[in-house]
């Protein structure tokens, strides 16, 4: 600190004092997406569990379980990308076999590397040769994975497939784990270190996650944001089960939205393909930048949605409150609903608020504004030397508490991180939860952080070589 001012050089020669600083590596850009396609019940979903190493994609004896595009972190020799798991294609499929296949085609159309899979002991089919023939005008690589080849027998049957112009088939048997590894890494020498899609650099899709309760109406929306039908919409709750990845442009600019299924009351409560979609709407938060988190106005607030609240700022992630159904909404429910905002919403008032109508379209067009305000937010950094001058204004004026009889002081504070802001204060002692927030509120009046969250820890002085932290 040089005449009350900090600086960076001596900011840094500080904090050597209290040891490491934990700090969040930034993104270079979206991964690599590597989409698995094929016909129904050809081992799709079994081969991204082998990919993943874990049981994630739903797998039963029956065809067509899985029915939209769903996304995964995988990691293979040090690189990380994203498997997509797909319903199942066929080229003249009717009704919901048709919006489908139409998700699959997205897949093929929007990965940065395709897999076909086809069983190898019914050999390539009409919807087999329909594929291949997309795939290869596709400029994409393809790899054909010939799947259920379980030993020498199954060699010749899927030498056969090189009848559908993909080049090698690699002979897989998703079951065992026969010959994936070998394929894994001819994918990942083809694959780009960030996804083309995002132009390999920072302009890519930002990444927005649909959450709420069941039928809060998320598929609505998307539906009215994407201008067709993305997601299958019914009365019924829980009509999604898998995330549904779009991309949307909306105010020229692409966007990237996943629409998840209902949330049920708690995960453990929920069976079968209920307990896969609340594992994945987690999933899809991990997974996001912003969240938008739709409220039904019409009902009152209730536990689930406070539920989904807490997960998101858990998560880190920027957000948008969207209370969707706002032409339900008489003048005796809107004073009642703003009574339950300040109420039970209390914590959340940094997060931007549009009162909207999916099915209507009343004021979807404000959710970008929010969007871009919020994910801006996130993305703030502050100068050191700017948060150290405002810190210490704000301490001189409300020193913080004493205890044991003695205030602590804070030495040194430096923004470790965005996405979302963290903050590490360096202190001689322990500072109190209160004066934490009071601390966030302060940032908030003067820095902004509209529509992200913010984290604030505490690095206490090393005494006598233990370093202790809180």
């Amino acid at each position: 600190m040089t005449d009350g001012t900090w600086t960076d050089e001596s900011d840094w020669e500080i904090a050597g004092d209290f040891g490491d600083l934990d700090e969040l590596g930034e993104e270079s850009g979206p991964p690599p997406v590597v989409a698995v396609v094929g016909r129904p019940n050809v081992g799709k979903s079994t081969l991204v569990n082998r990919i993943l190493g874990r049981r994630e994609a739903v797998v039963q004896d029956l065809p067509g379980v899985t029915r939209d595009r769903v996304s995964y972190d995988a990691l293979w020799t040090g690189r990380r990308f994203m498997v997509q798991d797909t319903g199942g294609w066929e080229p003249d499929a009717k009704g919901l076999q048709q919006l489908v296949a139409e998700q699959a085609a997205v897949a093929m159309r929007t990965a940065d590397a395709v897999i076909l899979v086809v069983d190898s002991v019914v050999g390539a089919t009409a919807g087999d040769e329909a594929a291949a023939r997309i795939l290869r005008r596709s400029g994409k690589p393809v790899f054909l994975a010939a799947n259920k080849v379980d030993g020498e027998r199954g060699e010749a049957d899927a030498a056969a497939l090189w009848s559908l112009g993909l080049g090698q088939p690699h002979a897989v048997s998703a079951l065992h784990g026969r010959g994936v590894a070998d394929l894994l890494d001819d994918v990942i020498a083809v694959l780009p270190t960030v996804s083309e899609l995002a132009g390999g650099g920072g302009g890519g899709p930002r990444r927005v996650a649909l959450v709420g309760k069941p039928n809060v109406g998320k598929s609505s929306l998307l539906n009215r944001l994407a201008g067709d039908e993305r997601s299958v919409v019914h009365d019924m709750a829980g009509t999604t089960v898998d995330p549904v990845d779009s991309l949307i442009e909306m105010d020229g600019k692409i966007w990237r939205f996943v629409d998840t299924a209902g949330l049920r009351r708690k995960v453990g409560q929920a069976s079968g393909h209920e307990f896969y979609a609340s594992v994945r709407t987690h999933g899809a938060i991990d997974a996001a930048e912003v969240v938008i988190v739709l409220v039904d106005s019409s009902q009152p607030l209730t536990e689930q949605d406070q539920r989904v609240i807490s997960m998101v700022v858990e998560a880190g992630r920027a957000v948008v409150l969207a209370y969707n159904k706002w032409d339900l909404v008489d003048e005796d429910r809107r004073y009642v609903l703003d009574k339950e905002i300040d109420r039970d919403m209390a914590r959340l008032a940094w997060a931007p608020r549009v009162n909207i109508s999916a099915k209507t379209g009343r004021a979807v067009q404000k959710l970008v504004p929010a969007l871009e305000t919020a994910l801006a937010s996130w993305d703030t950094r502050i100068s050191t030397g700017q948060l150290n001058n405002w810190l210490k204004e704000v301490i001189a004026a409300t020193p913080p508490p004493a205890r044991g009889g003695r205030a602590p002081r804070v030495l040194f504070a430096t923004q470790a991180a965005a996405r979302p802001p963290t903050f590490v204060l360096f202190t001689t002692g322990f500072l109190e939860a209160g004066y934490r927030r009071f601390l966030e509120r302060r940032l908030r009046e003067t820095f902004g952080f509209e529509g992200s969250p913010i984290r604030i820890n505490v690095r206490m002085r090393e005494k006598r070589g233990a370093k202790r932290t809180h």
